[in-house]
């Protein structure tokens, strides 16, 4: 009866931490990637927001028939760094998963993005940036100058990035970013806002440049609607020192095109070097995840052809 009871109870305790590794969230870095606080002594003017989440439920869409990671609650950013295992040409991407400022999709968006940058020699680092979950009831990050949290997040992780160049094997003048959707917007915005840090200095990595060299925007929100442009309500003002730019999207896009049209003419009023690629179908949020139906899901490819264009690779 003791044996029984002893086996029951191995049983239940073996069960419960089977239970526990499976709910471990699938997007967490393997050992042996370095993962860093943005800020260690608390982000400026952060709201604990409770632990971080999976808000997705049963009702949500897949993506190519696969579901996804939507993380919510962040309000202790980091960065984690991806490098590749074989070639590395030195170039690196920092990568800002989309989310509306709400949540961050940080597998389709994140994860999976360091995988095929990685496969191209490109070391990745993918950052974990301040929104507040799918609760409406509480407060919203929203995209600069609504707030100014996640753009305080992005100018301090490419200094960061800067600073530990020589470390993590990266040359500081080949450093881009990344960014969908929410990300996306926020890529634009640091584009324009890298001559002043948005938050005190607190150390070495504040005194290096947080300019990009280059910006990938994948299915940009936030930037425009059918009828008006936001860039001066955003202040979003590209001038001659903007990086180089490449834009990707699907014209049948419910988030608007006009995101996409408007940030290229601005950035071509300003005469950034820049390259507009729309295609007729895609919707929005496909990731990187391959299609056949949809040739908007090659971008990719695109992009690593575009990064030897601007000699980046």
């Amino acid at each position: 009866m003791h044996s029984r009871a002893l086996s029951i109870t191995l049983f239940i305790a073996a069960s419960l931490a089977s239970s526990c590794l499976a709910q471990k969230p699938a997007w967490e870095p393997t050992p042996g990637h370095t993962t860093l606080k943005l800020w260690p002594h608390g982000a400026p003017g952060a709201t604990d927001l409770g632990p971080e989440v999976d808000t997705t439920s049963a009702k949500d869409n897949l993506i190519a028939g696969k579901p996804l990671i939507r993380l919510g609650n962040v309000s202790d950013p980091t960065l984690t760094v991806y490098a590749p295992k074989g070639k590395n040409t030195g170039a690196a991407v920092v990568v800002f998963p989309g989310g509306g400022y709400r949540i961050l999709a940080i597998d389709l968006e994140g994860t999976e993005v360091c995988n095929w940058l990685n496969a191209a020699g490109v070391t990745c680092i993918l950052v974990k940036y301040r929104v507040p979950g799918a609760d409406q009831a509480k407060p919203s990050t929203g995209p600069y100058p609504k707030s100014n949290a996640a753009l305080q997040d992005a100018q301090r992780s490419v200094g960061m990035v800067r600073a530990n160049a020589a470390k993590w094997h990266i040359d500081p003048k080949r450093i881009g970013v990344l960014g969908f959707s929410a990300g996306a917007h926020l890529s634009a915005a640091l584009s324009t806002h890298y001559g002043k840090r948005l938050y005190d200095p607190i150390d070495a990595a504040d005194q290096q440049s947080c300019r990009p060299d280059f910006a990938v925007v994948i299915y940009p929100g936030y930037l425009a609607d059918t009828e008006h442009s936001f860039l001066n309500d955003l202040d979003l003002h590209p001038d001659s020192n903007t990086p180089p730019t490449i834009i990707v999207q699907a014209e049948d896009d419910p988030v608007h095109i006009e995101n996409s049209t408007t940030w290229f003419l601005a950035l071509k009023n300003a005469k950034v070097p820049a390259e507009l690629h729309i295609y007729a179908e895609g919707g929005h949020g496909y990731g990187l995840r391959p299609q056949a139906r949809w040739p908007v899901t090659t971008w990719p490819k695109t992009v690593e052809m575009w990064l030897h264009t601007i000699h980046i690779l």
